[in-house]
């Protein structure tokens, strides 16, 4: 008999992440309520999705009451953990849980994750690509968008998890032991939510401390942030570096275990299993330096789990790359169109600015201010960009950083924004969106901004 069965239980947002738990816990037998502090008329796909189930709403506003009269409260990602009834109803002792650990505690298969600021998703799906082509059943979910609870409301069966984990994901997450994590990289970001870069830091680190002495643990040797989680790790440990490790002074020598970037020949090496292996990026398709990192930390994680070298060539060979990450969209009157809907934060757009080498770049940013410095981006708009176009709750924020450095215009709309972006343009330019900005003063998410960035270029 389920443990859940006959419990009241709380879900907290109303999202995919809420949707799932809502159709778990049903299915448990669970008495359930689902709370969402907006209207019904902005979750009428997840109302939908519910439909048929016997749950009860409540929207527009928590009421402490609910919380205090639940017996377990399950949390999804995109709520702060410090709003004023989750709070008191830990102060009496209500357990609280996230999707994230609500999902592990039904999936008894090995778990890959992966989190890092940027290149989760690429490299999240690169290694689900890999495990796919070494003829292994793998589900993909977490922060890629299908939450982890679906693995167990689909009841699928695959031989590993590859889970993607944001920060806000780890927040509550004390029992998961990885069988490989894999840590991309480490700037600032969300600093809304967690006022300091270093509280960002910890949630990240959460996965590092529930690693054990035999999970792999993949880390950016390159990334200062990152690199110093050695000295805690307990795990078996991988570098990932597009420095050669023979020429960085006594840091590896001869006992270099992970992957590194031959720059002179244009290839992956590893030694992650003791002898070397060689991987031709001649028909690697993903631009920039960043697109490299991801796929050397894709190569650790999938090696250090048996995956066959063949079948890591094959999805090099092939990989397309995701959707709204510096994804090519048209090109038109010899103007090139690249969404970026995904570069979220200071850092994505400064890898995608650095993607490209000589095309002038227009570059369309702004969305809903996460807290961000936006001065880091000086040297490369200085550089790169011909044109700045800025919109959203954040453009004067953005103006005030970097709009002496380019030619820069603020509007009011998307529309208005991709119009005049292709009237401003030459053959031989590049429009690029890579917002640096979240989405949601304009968009439900960054997919359904990316989409509708398709559709405009598409109609020009």
């Amino acid at each position: 008999m389920s443990k859940y069965k006959g419990k009241k239980v709380l879900v907290v947002g109303f999202g995919v992440s809420g949707v799932a738990v809502a159709k778990y816990m049903v299915r448990q037998g669970a008495k359930v309520t689902i709370v969402d502090a907006k209207q019904k008329a902005e979750l009428n796909d997840s109302v939908s999705a519910c439909e048929g189930l016997k749950v009860e709403y409540e929207f527009g506003k928590h009421n402490p009451k609910t919380f205090l009269t639940s017996e377990l409260i399950v949390v999804s990602p995109g709520v702060p953990l410090n709003i004023k009834p989750l709070e008191e109803a830990r102060t009496n002792n209500i357990p609280i849980m996230s999707e994230i650990e609500l999902a592990i505690s039904g999936i008894k298969e090995p778990i890959v994750a992966v989190t890092g600021t940027n290149g989760k998703t690429t490299t999240t799906a690169l290694i689900g690509e890999m495990f796919k082509a070494d003829g292994r059943s793998v589900y993909v979910g977490g922060n890629i968008g299908k939450p982890l609870t679906d693995y167990l409301n689909e009841n699928q069966k695959a031989s590993v998890v590859i889970a993607e984990l944001s920060s806000f994901q780890l927040e509550l997450t004390d029992k998961l032991v990885p069988a490989a994590a894999i840590f991309t990289n480490l700037e600032e970001d969300h600093l809304d939510r967690y006022g300091t870069f270093q509280a960002y830091i910890d949630a990240k680190k959460r996965l590092l401390k529930v690693c054990d002495k035999n999970s792999f643990v993949v880390l950016n040797y390159d990334c200062p942030n990152i690199s110093k989680f050695a000295e805690e790790n307990v795990g078996k440990l991988l570098w990932f570096t597009k420095k050669n490790p023979m020429s960085v002074d006594g840091a590896f020598a001869e006992d270099f275990i992970g992957v590194y970037w031959d720059s002179k020949n244009k290839r992956i090496i590893s030694k992650v299993t003791g002898k070397e292996e060689i991987y031709d990026l001649s028909q690697f398709k993903l631009f920039g330096e960043h697109n490299r990192e991801n796929l050397m930390a894709a190569i650790s994680a999938a090696r250090s789990m048996g995956v066959d070298p063949k079948a890591i060539q094959t999805v090099i060979n092939t990989f397309k790359g995701v959707a709204h990450r510096l994804e090519f969209i048209r090109k038109k009157d010899g103007v090139f169109f690249f969404n970026d809907s995904k570069g979220t934060n200071v850092m994505s757009v400064k890898k995608s600015l650095s993607a490209f080498s000589t095309n002038p770049i227009i570059l369309i940013a702004g969305g809903k201010d996460k807290g961000m410095d936006y001065t880091p981006l000086v040297d490369l708009v200085k550089k790169k960009c011909k044109i700045l176009i800025l919109l959203g709750e954040a453009k004067e924020k953005i103006n005030r950083a970097v709009g002496d450095f380019a030619e820069t215009y603020l509007v009011g709309t998307f529309e208005e924004a991709v119009l005049l972006a292709y009237q401003k343009s030459r053959s031989g330019d590049i429009i690029l969106l890579s917002p640096g900005c979240a989405s949601y003063d304009m968009f439900k998410n960054y997919e359904e901004r990316g989409e509708y960035f398709r559709k405009l270029v598409s109609q020009l």
